[in-house]
């Protein structure tokens, strides 16, 4: 019997405020205390409050038969912490069902795995452990920023003890395979990969409201057909996008909660489908090819690549001004000066700074909170300025320290040995 795995994405970034130039050096506020929480209420309210309720009466009416997974970037949890509590309390009440599989991310939604092992792990294991302590799940399956992936990725996300990974169905990488299928990865390890399903994943994400599709309007019966017309042999078919589909990207006007309502219902009572998590998947399919894939990929833009974030010469410069402090970073101990560095590395400042044109440029226009990507890059370089003299100031603050921990040891051993010969005499 095939399956299918839904995924849903949640992130928000911590937006930045508008930085000065004369900023630098005088103000250490990054972040837009008004828009951040005023993103987090119109979207709990619009999305993620209604869409759990909803998947909630979903799982108990079908006895648990309906199941889901998500992935929420540490960083959307501790605004959800400190901004909206209410969703967390919406969210673990789901987990509780038993219905709800979690997976393991970086925890800011960062590049991480392109730049830097050791960060890259890092904010894996310190997104684990943020999951298991709000949640008391500890992931197993892997996705990770944007189902960014290549062979190197897979082989570190192995070594850290995952069963799996998520990334994208990319016809770069399967030529005529299809992703309906378990694959394992090109690493010396037995992880197994789930790909994404873009045109069926895409249909709802994407192409749902737009009148102009040939396809629209989308009903559940329509779609479940769909379904059935696909062969009989592929394993599972991995419905994977962003949460904020629901309400937020596809508003509640274009029939979007009804879609979400409807769909389970038709495909248990219409199809052979049954519903599984990742991990569900990954343990009752055996693979069926080994997938390599030595270029990276993701699940953005037409390229599905990386160049929505490092496409020009603007990301490319911001990117590597902020991963050249990563070792001074690792010297400090200032709380402040940690976080400030977690929250700088989300993808989401470099993908302001795209200037692609075309539908990829109307996307990434949608998203943008800035007038242009050269603002965007100029306010993200200003508070990497003054984030980089208070990480250079720490640093001395902790050599002169450390001197001077230094200069009293050994003072106090100069004057035990000088003790020490006194008592001898």
């Amino acid at each position: 019997m095939s399956a299918i795995c839904f995924y849903f994405q949640i992130h928000q970034p911590f937006r930045l405020r508008p930085y000065r130039f004369f900023d630098i050096g005088r103000n250490h506020d990054y972040y837009d205390e008004t828009t951040n929480p005023a993103i987090i209420k119109k979207i709990a309210e619009k999305c993620y409050l209604p869409a759990n309720e909803i998947i909630h009466n979903l799982i108990c009416r079908h006895n648990g038969n309906f199941k889901v997974s998500f992935s929420i970037s540490g960083s959307a949890l501790d605004q959800f912490e400190r901004y909206a509590p209410e969703i967390l309390t919406s969210f673990q009440k789901l987990v509780d069902t038993g219905c709800v599989e979690l997976l393991a991310e970086t925890y800011a939604h960062s590049l991480a795995s392109v730049a830097s092992k050791k960060e890259f792990r890092r904010q894996v294991s310190q997104h684990v452990g943020k999951i298991y302590n709000i949640f008391g799940q500890h992931p197993k399956v892997f996705r990770n920023t944007e189902l960014i992936y290549n062979d190197a990725v897979a082989h570190q996300v192995a070594d850290m003890g995952f069963n799996g990974i998520l990334t994208e169905g990319a016809d770069s990488i399967l030529a005529h395979k299809s992703p309906n299928y378990v694959y394992l990865a090109h690493t010396p390890s037995e992880l197994k990969v789930l790909l994404k399903n873009y045109k069926l994943s895409d249909d709802i994400a994407f192409r749902f409201s737009d009148q102009s599709w040939n396809q629209w309007p989308l009903s559940a019966d329509k779609y479940v057909h769909w379904l059935n017309r696909l062969p009989e042999q592929h394993h599972v078919i991995n419905l994977f996008m962003d949460y904020e589909t629901f309400g937020e990207h596809q508003w509640a006007d274009s029939g979007i909660f009804n879609f979400l309502q409807e769909l389970p219902e038709q495909i248990l009572s219409s199809s052979g489908f049954s519903f599984v998590h990742p991990s569900e998947a990954l343990n009752k399919f055996e693979p069926i090819d080994i997938l390599s894939v030595p270029h990276t990929i993701s699940w953005a833009d037409e390229a599905r690549d990386l160049s929505a974030w490092l496409g020009n010469s603007l990301q490319c410069d911001a990117f590597e001004s902020l991963y050249k402090l990563k070792k001074k970073v690792r010297r400090c101990e200032n709380p402040e000066i940690l976080r400030d560095w977690q929250y700088l590395q989300a993808s989401d400042h470099f993908y302001y700074m795209s200037t692609k044109d075309f539908a990829d440029g109307q996307v990434h226009n949608y998203f943008n909170p800035y007038p242009s990507p050269y603002l965007a890059f100029i306010n993200y370089m200003n508070v990497l300025s003054d984030f980089e003299v208070r990480l250079n100031k720490c640093l001395r603050t902790k050599a002169r320290l450390i001197k001077h921990k230094q200069l009293i040891e050994n003072l106090l051993r100069d004057e035990k040995r000088s003790l020490e010969a006194s008592v001898k005499v």
